[in-house]
Order: C-alpha cells, then structure tokens, then sequence
C-alpha cells in the first residue's frame, strides 16, 4: 500500500508538472515589471526537498507598479513601507508552481485591484518551498498558513481590521488562505478562492481544506471540478461556472506546440486557470457576472432555475468586489449557484431562456438555435427533443442582452441521415434571465425540415 500511495502521488506530481509547464511556455517575460522580483527555483531543487522561504510583495496607491519586498514580515520593516492600515488589504496567495516561476497573470491581477479601489495589495510569493513535488508542497502549505498569520497580526498590531482583510487563493492557495482564516478563528473578512486544489484535499476534513467556517464570508469560483478543481462545495456561495467544468473556449487545439504529445494537459490547464480570467475581468470590466441557485448544472440550463429570489431575496449573487458577491440576506446561505459565460474575456454572458413549443413528435430530433446581434456576434446551442415531448426550455448564454438581438436562426439537424423529419413549431420564445420586465420575443406557426435552415429578424426593442 505505500509503494502504490508513492507510485499515485509521483504521478500526480508529474501530471501537474505538465500542466504547470504549458501555463509557463505561455508566460510572457517581457510582461514581467523589472521591480517585481520574485523567487525562483531550479531543476536540482524541485527534486530535491524544497524548504519554505517566503517574502512578501506589497504594492500600494502609493507603488502601484513598483512593490515593497517585505522579507520577514516584521512591524519594524512593514512601518518602512507604504502600508496604510485605514486600507482595505487584499493578500494574494500563488497555488502549486512546478517550475517556480512567476504566474503570467500575477500583474494584471494587482493591477485590476488597484484600479478598482485604494487599496493595499500584498502578494504572498512562496515559490521556494512551492515548487516541490506536490504532496511536499502541500506539507509546506501548513507551515505557510502559519507565517502568513504572523504578519497579519503584524499589520493588525499597525491599526489593521480582522475584516479589512480579503485573501484571494489560487488552486492550492486557497486552501492556505482557508488554514489562515481557521487561525484567526473565522474572522478575516472575506476568502476568495480560484479554483480551489482537488488532488489530495476533496476528501480531507474541514479544518484541512476551506470551508465557510474560514472568514466572515467565503466564496468560491470553481471551473475544473472534474481535473485539478475541487468538486465538493467550500464556501457559503459556490460559482459553478458552465457547471464547473469544460469552459468554453478552452480546446485541446490551444496547446502549445512544444507539448505536441500532450494536447489534453494543455486543455486541463485552460480550465483551471479560467478562474483566475474570469476574477480579473470581474473586477476590471463594469458587466455584472450574474449566477442562479439551482439543484443542478442541468436543472439551470434546462430553464429550471430563472430567478433567486430564494434564498437571496431576489439579489442574484455576483462575482466582484461588491460586499458578499451583492447578498443582502443574513445569515449567509451556503449555497450553489450556476452562471454561464462567454469562450473569451470579458466572459460576461447575458443568460437568455429559449422556450420551445411543438407539436407531439414523432422520434427524437435535435434543433440548433443561433441568435445575431449586431449582425456579427452569434451564439449557438442544441435543443434535444426526445420524442412524445410537446415543451422544451433551454438557457443560452449570450453576449448582448434581450433587446439587442437582431435575429434567431433555426435548423433541424435531425438524428437520420437518409430520413428528413419535419417539425411543426408552435412557437418559440426568447426572454432575458432574470427578467424584469417580463420582456420576450416570440414567433408562431414554424415548419422546421431537416437541412432547410429558418430564420427571422427581430425589431430591436433597444430604447
């Protein structure tokens, strides 16, 4: 049994490797700011048995693009810095770097913070001691969590707030933000964590992985539930993005070709990391990223779930910065909530309700939608219409809202090459998620045969 749990754990170390490998032959050096120096580590030691060294990269209103390395972390050193304890203080916390390299998306994520308030941004860099074969990475994380809430009761002795504090995790670094949040008890402000790590924390307690139990509110974005994200729920909201898995956007085809041979670690990775994407546009962009609470990821795309008014009173939960993602309930829920998003950034999607009426079928048959806007922008989905059926419904994600809509494009793509079925529509109605207004757009009487593409164009409803 052990020889097998050190044959699992060194595969896992290497399969993260590769993914980890393909994020890196993406990075951009001369992206990098020349005062941003962060640790790195070689070959020799990521076989070896890294110990944890840690510094702290502080970048302020004052420094935005130049950071304060703090090494120790002691009040003597922050006090030499621009660190302003009246600030809220958001502490990025890097997750699993196989080569010790510094993250591409690092920078614009400060940057995106900074640009959305005054605040203090501390960037925990624990390249050396985190560039390890995982299971000793994730044994360094323990002894991280603790250094880390050294200096936070550092900056708390400076005049600092428990709740001014927001961690924001990535991959293994939310679990870390989520073993600091236990020290003090639950009562940081806020934990966001990015795709939290699955490898090795899915099945552990609560006190050895996030909960909500962490900070005063704990949110989670998961987008590789079914890879290198955990799959069970960790905070009082849970952002199930396009059910969690399978992001649009991210094909094997995005491989760089340097891994030729290894085009599925490639798409992994596009996965996981769209945590990080969608957090950055979410800050950056003014488009609201609206998710729904709903039983199922098919329960929601399937028109079941269209508002949230429980157990949100109404106040759908959003990704940002706003104060506990915009929920004004009290107690918090512990909740799951769905959304879906468009394949590029900004990745805001307005969520559109098809609702289909049809005559009793005959045999299965499958209907593509596609709705225009603007006269370029076009988003596609399948209707599958089993047989006997007379109603479907279906959620679609696209990028303009109801009203701007310029056309909607049918086309029975059937199930029998050598059979062309015809389908009687009674009517199709298209409608916004969560409606106001209670808007929608409909068309009757529509005969549908296999290969014959119908279409009709809408008047904009757009003041």
């Amino acid at each position: 049994m052990a020889w097998s749990r050190k044959i699992v754990l060194t595969l896992l170390g290497l399969l993260v490797l590769c993914s980890q490998l393909l994020e890196g032959a993406e990075e951009d050096p001369a992206a990098a700011s020349n005062c941003t120096e962060f640790q790195t580590t070689t070959w020799k030691q990521y076989l070896g048995d890294n110990k944890l060294q840690v510094q702290y990269l502080l970048f302020t209103p004052r420094n935005r693009n130049c950071a304060s390395i703090i090494s120790g972390g002691s009040i003597e050193e922050i006090q030499a810095t621009n660190f302003n304890s009246s600030l809220d203080t958001k502490v990025i916390i890097l997750g699993y770097r196989a080569l010790g390299k510094k993250p591409s998306w690092i920078d614009g994520l400060v940057q995106a913070l900074l640009n959305a308030a005054d605040v203090n941004v501390l960037v925990v860099d624990w390249l050396y001691g985190g560039s390890s074969v995982y299971s000793v990475v994730v044994q360094n994380s323990q002894e991280l969590s603790v250094n880390i809430s050294i200096v936070i009761n550092n900056l708390i002795a400076l005049g600092s707030k428990q709740e001014s504090f927001h961690f924001i995790g990535v991959s293994l670094g939310a679990h870390v933000a989520g073993f600091v949040g236990s020290l003090f008890d639950g009562k940081l402000g806020r934990i966001t964590g990015l795709d939290a790590a699955g490898p090795m924390f899915t099945k552990a307690s609560t006190d050895m992985r996030l909960d909500p139990s962490d900070a005063l509110f704990v949110e989670a974005i998961h987008t590789d539930i079914d890879n290198f994200g955990i799959r069970i729920p960790v905070g009082h909201i849970d952002y199930q993005i396009n059910g969690g898995k399978d992001q649009p956007g991210c094909t094997t085809s995005q491989t760089s070709s340097i891994f030729l041979y290894f085009p599925v670690f490639g798409y992994m990775i596009c996965d996981h990391m769209r945590a990080v994407q969608l957090y950055i546009s979410a800050i950056s962009t003014p488009c609201s990223l609206l998710a729904f609470p709903c039983q199922s990821y098919e329960d929601f795309v399937t028109g079941k779930c269209l508002n949230c008014d429980h157990p949100f009173g109404g106040s759908c939960p959003r990704i940002g910065l706003l104060r506990n993602g915009g929920i004004t309930v009290n107690p918090l829920p512990k909740e799951e909530v769905f959304m879906l998003t468009t394949a590029s950034a900004p990745f805001c999607a307005h969520h559109i309700l098809v609702d289909l009426h049809v005559t009793q079928l005959r045999s299965s048959s499958q209907i593509q939608v596609t709705l225009t806007s603007e006269g370029a922008t076009q988003s596609h989905s399948q209707f599958k219409l089993q047989r006997g059926m007379t109603r479907s419904k279906m959620v679609m994600a696209h990028s303009t809202m109801l009203c701007k809509i310029d056309s909607i494009q049918l086309k029975n793509t059937g199930t029998r090459f050598y059979r062309k079925d015809e389908i009687k529509i009674v009517k199709i109605c298209i409608s916004d998620v969560p409606s106001d207004r209670n808007e929608s757009l409909c068309v009757e009487n529509i005969e549908l045969t296999e290969g014959n593409p119908w279409s009709h164009d809408f008047v904009k409803l757009c003041n």
